[in-house]
């Protein structure tokens, strides 16, 4: 097999205390990768600017004219990591054999990179950094990302535990995955449906190198929410069996109300009434959030919008891409 040409793809927003720290290492990685013979000397870093606010587009311009081994590409306005992510992975389609997906604050082991080629070199197609321990994180987001693994597998999401945007994916792949022209994305639950030889590569995370997390608690829960609703319609089957449960349940109540009727024995009973009516009350306007999530994703498919539009380029500005 020819060496295959590599392309680091890192998504940036409001990176630039950890950019200069980070960007010398995947250079170091390319460049250990070629030493060794397993990639290309075409092989490149490509970083994803997802319209941030502080100088980290400046800070991919300065790299990308200092070396040619990084390159960038900067969308029109923040898109979120997916589409940031996705963005670049389209770009390097047809600039590569195979692409490694990862953040750039340097928690993701990096030299889980090399295991990664070799297992691509192995006939594999697909190859996801998972997680094999999670110390660095709090007991409760340990406790809830691991419930919500399980919780989107039961729901019938294909989804690799502990796993997150840390993976190698091939052209091949990326060129299928291109049809797949869905708005609302959740890549780590979508790769899997492509198919093809897959495996895992086990790595430990470390702590953020430096700047701050972008991903507060409320981006977690909806990423977690949009995986859902964007990968399983058993929310709405949930609903549907509880509709019919409760159904059932006050056929039992009313054959009650009748016979306490007709044997005299009814008394006042404001405090169950108002129970019954709260807890149904609320049961509807749940179901009917649900339902109007699954609308409101469809409005969005049915709008046809780009996912991203790409502004700039620093490969257009140095003239290393035809």
């Amino acid at each position: 097999m020819e060496q295959p040409i590599l392309y680091i793809v890192i998504p940036c927003y409001n990176e630039e205390k950890v950019l200069p720290i980070t960007a010398p290492m995947f250079k170091e990685k390319i460049e250990a990768l070629q030493s060794a013979g397993k990639i290309a000397a075409e092989s490149r870093v490509l970083f994803v600017n997802d319209g941030s606010k502080d100088s980290t587009w400046e800070i991919i311009q300065a790299l990308s004219s200092e070396n040619a081994i990084y390159e960038g590409i900067s969308l029109s306005r923040n898109r979120g990591h997916q589409n940031a992510l996705l963005a670049g992975l389209m770009e390097a389609k047809e600039l590569c054999d195979i692409t490694i997906s990862i953040d750039c604050d340097g928690q993701d082991d990096i030299n889980a990179m090399d295991q990664m080629v070799d297992e691509y070199l192995n006939g594999a197609e697909i190859v996801y950094g998972v997680r094999n321990k999670r110390d660095t994180d709090t007991f409760f987001k340990r406790f809830t990302a691991q419930s919500y693994y399980k919780l989107l597998n039961k729901m019938g999401g294909e989804i690799i535990y502990n796993h997150a945007d840390y993976r190698l994916v091939s052209s091949r792949v990326l060129k299928e995955f291109a049809n797949f022209e869905e708005v609302n994305i959740f890549l780590r639950g979508m790769f899997p449906m492509v198919g093809f030889k897959s495996t895992c590569v086990y790595y430990e995370r470390h702590e953020r190198l430096a700047g701050e997390s972008h991903y507060p608690m409320t981006k977690m829960l909806a990423l977690a929410f949009d995986g859902i609703t964007s990968l399983s319609i058993k929310p709405i089957r949930f609903i549907t069996g509880m509709g019919v449960f409760f159904a059932l349940l006050s056929l039992v109540f009313i054959v009650y109300a009748l016979a306490s009727f007709f044997t005299g024995n009814t008394v006042p009973g404001w405090s169950s009434n108002l129970i019954i009516v709260c807890l149904i009350g609320g049961i509807q306007l749940i179901s009917l959030g649900v339902i109007g999530e699954y609308i409101g994703k469809i409005y969005l498919e049915t709008k046809h919008r780009p996912k991203y539009i790409i502004g700039e380029r620093t490969y257009e500005v140095n003239q290393t891409k035809e």
